[in-house]
C-alpha cells in the first residue's frame, strides 16, 4: 500500500537526483496518497499543514475543474485557536519562501480560513463546519481518485 515519508528526501540510485513526485505522507488504511512536486507550493503547504498537526489533509487538483488553482487542499483544526494558528503560520512560512502574501480570510471567527495562496487555495476549518459545507464531494464530484487524503503519523 501507501509508505510514510521518513523527512529524508528519497534518490534514484542511478542518477542522483529527486523523483519527479514525493510522497508526502500517508496512513497504511488510506488507498490514496498526495504527490506533490518537490519544492512546489503545493508540496510547501502539505509539508506545512503536517508540521502543524493538521487533521484530515485532502488534495484536490483543479485541472480540468477551474481555473482559480492548481490545487485545493482542505483540513482541520482541532479548535478555532488551531485553525488560527495554522494561518497564520501557513502565511509565515509563505512569506519566508519568497511567495507572495496570501489573501487570508475568516481569521475573526476561524471556524473556517480561507488561504489564497495563487496555486493552491487551501481552507481550514473545524471539524463541524467541514462536515456542514463537504467541499470535498462538492469539488471532487464524487469521483473516485479524485481526491488524494493525508493522514498525520
Amino acid at each position: 500500500m501507501s509508505q510514510a515519508n521518513t523527512g529524508a528526501p528519497t534518490r534514484s540510485a542511478d542518477t542522483g537526483k529527486r523523483p519527479a513526485t514525493a510522497t508526502i505522507l500517508s496512513m497504511p488504511d488510506l488507498e490514496t496518497t498526495i504527490h506533490a512536486e518537490p519544492g512546489s507550493l503545493h508540496a510547501l503547504v502539505l509539508e506545512q499543514l503536517d508540521d502543524d498537526q493538521a487533521q484530515e489533509i485532502v488534495s484536490i487538483p483543479l485541472d480540468g475543474k477551474s481555473s482559480i488553482a492548481d490545487h485545493m487542499v482542505v483540513a482541520s483544526g482541532r479548535s478555532t485557536r488551531q485553525v488560527a494558528a495554522m494561518a497564520h503560520k501557513l502565511a509565515e512560512r509563505l512569506k519566508q519562501a519568497g511567495e507572495p502574501s496570501p489573501r487570508i480570510e475568516g481569521l475573526p471567527t476561524a471556524d473556517w480560513v480561507l488561504i489564497d495562496a495563487g496555486d493552491v487555495v487551501v481552507h481550514l476549518f473545524r471539524p463541524e463546519v467541514r462536515s456542514f459545507y463537504n467541499l470535498e464531494r462538492m469539488w471532487g464530484f464524487g469521483e473516485d481518485g479524485e481526491t488524494r487524503k493525508m493522514g498525520s503519523a
